[in-house]
């Protein structure tokens, strides 16, 4: 079978070696009974975090472009070591993540003079970042910056502080995101700069092997050239266009912890009987535990692999694909919590004990749908922008997606994907026709069903490129294509019951009783079509199950 390469980044025999290479140095470095009593005592392992960012392993190499010293690894490449990651530990995954995640700012922002020092420093030495922008009451507003810069003989002096700064206790260069007179201004601050300080780590409910602190600055000098770009005023502009790349790293890390604390309750159910027969062996248990939470975990990988697909062949350009990193992020962090929670109800008792691990995952995976833009954020943002899209178009957005994707074919559910997105025009015109999304509530919730038929269409297409042989070279390849034909089709039916049916229920709920406009939305929906599409469903999970328990068909 053929298969496409993607265009910038690790050749695949590269980034196999470095996923191989990673799993096996956490594995003699942190073997569960050390990971399981850093997680109890609460302390980041940083003889570890430096280890994996040095000479012995270099994973930092990845996210650093060649000509600062890197491998310049892509978005997929990014993707692929931050899932495995996440499969060891989140919070370890965190540590190593919030390097990059302060780097960004530099890395399109910075002069090359910049790139080449603090890149260089990260490349070379192995030095560790911390992303500076939270702050206590403004969270995840950067907009409502209260750190100041004022501008003083040779640079500035920076007043205010920090709040959940990951690797804020041990990073050796900080991005700090303060207002100066030309706006929000990124400032690179050294370690143990006089005035500079970070409080004692936070005792947090999951992610215990990260470093998590406060920052202080009490006059803090800065010189002018640790400006990000010596130009006040962009740091708004530098947050917002690496959004999208950002926002999928967060999405490998509810992917892998999904995937973990799942791929344990499956191991489980194998050995654990009840009634004569094993729990694996039950659809009470497969169908409802299991079966589902792959289901949406894969849906979220494609939009993953497609999205950062895209950013490597550069449509990311000043945050252009900043809503599919929030579909990514949404659907990925959202089914990764679900699913560790699946775990601990799929071990019973079992499950509630560190012992068995999936409380801990749970606990780790819930920050996911926090940190990085909250999933509530993330509602928001992917409404608002598909609302405009939808008026810009006179509702024909979702309509021409439809087509689009309609010509995949029924293998893949593609037909009934075709029904989610038709919906979806005709409950977003409802919407905009009865100014409905004035009520903020109503406009979160179509953010929620955009997510998930968008997140249909992508699954269709990566279930499509596998039966063709087109998937990226570079791909997860756990489930061959009849497998992710079964999965979309599996998912496709989700989605286009989510859209009818809670679309004209949160329409109905934001208008008067008995209001006209709810039966036309009714006429307009193909909900008799929808309904129908949901025959074959068990049958799907029934051929899932099976796939999941690698066992031939029942």
């Amino acid at each position: 079978m053929s298969s496409r390469t993607t265009s910038i980044g690790l050749d695949l025999s590269t980034l196999d070696l470095m996923l191989d290479s990673l799993r096996d140095f956490v594995a003699g470095a942190l073997p569960l009974r050390r990971q399981l009593e850093l997680d109890h005592d609460d302390v980041c392992p940083e003889d570890l975090v430096r280890a994996m960012c040095g000479d012995e392993l270099g994973v930092q190499l990845v996210f650093i472009p060649e000509e600062y010293g890197g491998m310049g690894g892509g978005a997929f490449d990014s993707y692929r070591v931050c899932e495995q990651l996440a499969r060891v530990d989140i919070g370890l995954a965190t540590s190593v993540f919030a390097t990059f995640l302060g780097s960004d700012p530099v890395l399109v922002g910075a002069t090359e003079e910049q790139k080449a020092d603090w890149l260089g420093q990260i490349a070379e030495k192995g030095a560790l970042f911390a992303y500076g922008a939270t702050e206590p009451e403004a969270g995840s507003d950067l907009g409502a910056l209260s750190t100041t810069a004022t501008p003083v003989d040779g640079g500035y002096r920076l007043n205010g502080r920090k709040q959940w700064i990951s690797n804020g206790s041990i990073a050796d260069l900080y991005t700090v995101l303060a207002l100066a007179p030309g706006g929000p201004t990124w400032f690179v601050v050294d370690k143990g700069t006089p005035g500079f300080s970070s409080g004692k780590p936070e005792d947090k409910h999951g992610i215990r092997l990260s470093n998590t602190a406060a920052l202080f600055f009490d006059d803090v000098f800065v010189p002018a050239s640790h400006v990000v770009g010596l130009v006040e005023g962009r740091g708004l502009v530098q947050a917002q266009q690496v959004f999208g790349y950002t926002r999928l790293m967060v999405a490998a890390f509810g992917l892998g912890g999904g995937w973990e604390a799942l791929d344990r309750a499956i191991a489980y159910s194998t050995t654990r009987v009840q009634g004569g027969t094993p729990l694996a062996r039950k659809q009470g248990y497969t169908h409802k535990l299991i079966v589902p939470h792959a289901v949406v975990l894969e849906a979220a990988r494609a939009v993953v692999e497609e999205t950062a697909t895209r950013i490597d062949s550069g449509e990311g350009v000043d945050g252009a694909l900043n809503t599919e990193g929030a579909i990514a992020k949404y659907l990925a962090t959202e089914a990764g919590n679900a699913a560790a929670e699946a775990a601990i109800q799929a071990h019973g008792g079992y499950g509630y004990t560190r012992e068995y691990v999936v409380e801990k995952i749970k606990r780790d995976v819930r920050i996911t749908v926090i940190y990085e833009g909250t999933s509530e954020i993330l509602e928001m943002t992917i409404a608002r922008d598909r609302w405009q899209q939808h008026l810009k178009t006179q509702g024909g957005y979702y309509r021409a997606a439809a087509r689009d994707v309609a010509s995949l074919g029924a293998g893949v559910g593609a037909d009934v994907v075709a029904l989610a997105l038709d919906d979806l025009a005709a409950l977003l015109e409802t919407c905009r026709v009865g100014r409905l999304t004035r009520n903020q509530h109503v406009l979160l919730r179509l953010g929620e069903l955009i997510a998930h038929a968008e997140s249909a269409a992508s699954l269709a297409r990566r279930a499509s490129a596998a039966a063709t042989g087109n998937l990226p070279d570079k791909a997860d390849r756990r489930f061959d294509a009849d497998a992710l034909a079964t999965i979309s089709r599996i998912f496709a039916r989700e989605a286009a019951q989510k859209v009818a049916e809670e679309g004209v229920r949160w329409v109905a709920g934001a208008l008067p009783p008995l209001d006209p406009a709810v039966d036309a939305l009714t006429g307009q929906l193909r909900l008799s079509a929808v309904r129908a599409s949901q025959a074959g469903l068990v049958a799907d999970m029934n051929h899932l199950a099976d796939v999941l328990y690698a066992r031939t068909a029942s």
